[in-house]
């Protein structure tokens, strides 16, 4: 089954609105359909997260095989990562948050879904966002 980019960005989002205990289950249905996805928590004061959070995205990436270990890829990853954060940041500015980062990966589309609860006082309110990049597929030998 070819998977284009809606069907890719449906896997990470998913992945991020899971649990923890929904996540394994999850990551192996998405294999056996040739999607590869990682997720990974993320939390803090959301300005001063950007770095850490990017970084979080490009070390699950590369852990899981997501993408290989060359400057193309991080870029893509970096880029969709700081897509999601910048249509959230708004919202979020100043104060605290705590979600996931679901990122999904099937042929040349990669897709970096970010979903944060964010903290006032006993007041939360809660944002999703999506980051999309094209990038080379995979050598398949």
């Amino acid at each position: 089954m070819k998977n284009n980019s809606t069907e890719v960005a449906k896997a990470a989002i998913r992945l991020a609105i899971s649990t923890r205990e929904e996540e394994k289950n999850i990551i192996e249905d998405f294999e056996k359909r040739q999607i590869q996805s990682a997720a990974v928590d993320i939390g803090g004061d959301l300005i001063n997260s950007i770095p850490k959070i990017i970084e979080r995205a490009l070390v699950a990436s590369k852990k899981t095989g997501i993408i290989d270990d060359s400057h193309i890829y991080e870029g893509a990853v970096a880029g969709a990562t700081k897509d999601a954060i910048s249509q959230v940041d708004q919202k979020a500015l100043g104060l605290n948050f705590g979600g996931k980062l679901g990122i999904a990966r099937a042929g040349e589309h990669i897709v970096v879904s970010l979903f944060i609860s964010i903290g006032l006082l006993h007041l939360n309110d809660l944002a999703i966002a999506v980051g999309h990049r094209s990038i080379p597929e995979k050598n398949v030998d």
